[in-house]
């Protein structure tokens, strides 16, 4: 095994987080360092939640000493903190906070990297506080609708619900095209500035460290066409022949096509965010979990090279998580928690 990866913190765990500690002969990778207490129909007292969320936090604090490189998927606050001292003498890769970006996680982003540059010396040993950079946008920006780009889930007859299907795509695009006005108007953050102090926006860059290669996805929706909850990032990180790949939140992956681009990639790992049951009957509907089921199990079935897959996060919010997706853990024994990864029962099993 020349890729070694430790789940740092997850859900199954009793807080909500999915940081992944990934090494290889040349470097280490701490992804998505943030963490955040259960929601209120999890099935644990309020002071509980919360010392496991504290919990999480030494934990994290612990492996983020450990790294070279941090990598922030998106900017909710289960998978980054903003907290200085954790990335201290780290090269950040983090999402761009330009576009693709909703807009909670739009202001957000420019808080952190505010904080970020306030305490972070310039390389040049310069060691003034900078104004965070901003710039306008540049020439006639045009943003092609993702929805182009995903042939399978675009051409799925869904039956029954289509209709209510086309009516859900349409109000997506309306929220889309208020976005590309926020984007537009801008300011947007100076990337170039930010390099002298080890920053980098991560959207579908390509990174080589000795020999091991590191590859950012374009940004991809945080669930079903048109998230409210925005875009997100997959990072693949690949030595020899050997390939793990973190999800992010793709929760299932609910869309097709994602699915289709793991199986493509045929990794060895695979850190996947399962679909949110726990929202079942609110935010997720029955026909969008049985897709994420549906793609869950084609991975299981595609990747040929699949040694495991640690399926966890959003999914291990429900009670009946298993009950609820319970085709794809009778497919593989390959598929686990983090919690039984490292030895333990999950929280909602105890």
């Amino acid at each position: 095994m020349v890729i070694e990866f430790q789940p740092i913190w997850f859900d199954s765990m009793g807080a909500k987080s999915s940081c992944t500690l990934v090494e290889t002969p040349d470097t280490t990778v701490l992804i998505d360092p943030g963490c955040a207490e259960m929601q209120s129909s999890y099935p644990l007292p309020e002071e509980e939640k919360f010392a496991l969320r504290e919990e999480a936090f030494h934990q994290i604090s612990k492996a983020a000493k450990e790294a070279e490189h941090i990598v922030i998927s998106h900017y909710h606050h289960d998978h980054y903190l903003p907290v200085p001292d954790l990335y201290e003498g780290k090269r950040l890769w983090l999402k761009d906070p330009n576009c693709w970006i909703n807009k909670s996680q739009w202001q957000r982003a420019r808080e952190f990297i505010s904080m970020l540059i306030k305490v972070r010396p310039r390389r040049n040993g310069d060691k003034s506080n900078p104004p965070l950079y901003y710039k306008e946008p540049e020439g006639e920006l045009e943003f092609e609708d993702p929805l182009k780009q995903l042939e399978i889930a675009k051409g799925k007859d869904f039956g029954d619900y289509q209709q209510r299907r086309e009516e859900l795509l349409e109000r997506g695009r309306e929220r889309l095209d208020k976005l590309e006005q926020l984007w537009l108007r801008g300011p947007w953050i100076e990337e170039r500035a930010l390099s002298g102090l080890g920053i980098e926006f991560a959207d579908g860059r390509t990174i080589e460290i000795g020999e091991t290669r590191i590859r950012f996805t374009k940004p991809f929706f945080h669930g079903i066409e048109y998230a409210n909850t925005g875009w997100v990032i997959a990072v693949v990180i690949e030595h020899g022949r050997e390939k793990l790949i973190y999800s992010s939140d793709l929760e299932g992956p609910t869309i097709e096509d994602y699915a289709e681009w793991i199986i493509a990639e045929q990794p060895n790992y695979l850190i996947l965010d399962g679909p949110s049951t726990y929202l079942l009957g609110y935010m997720l509907n029955r026909t969008n979990l049985n897709r994420a089921i549906a793609n869950a199990l084609k991975i299981v079935r595609g990747c040929e090279k699949l040694e495991v897959m640690l399926f966890d996060h959003h999914l291990l919010r429900d009670k009946k998580y298993r009950e609820r997706t319970a085709e794809v853990w009778r497919e593989s024994a390959k598929v686990v928690t983090a919690a039984e990864l490292m030895g333990r029962e999950p929280l909602l099993d105890q």
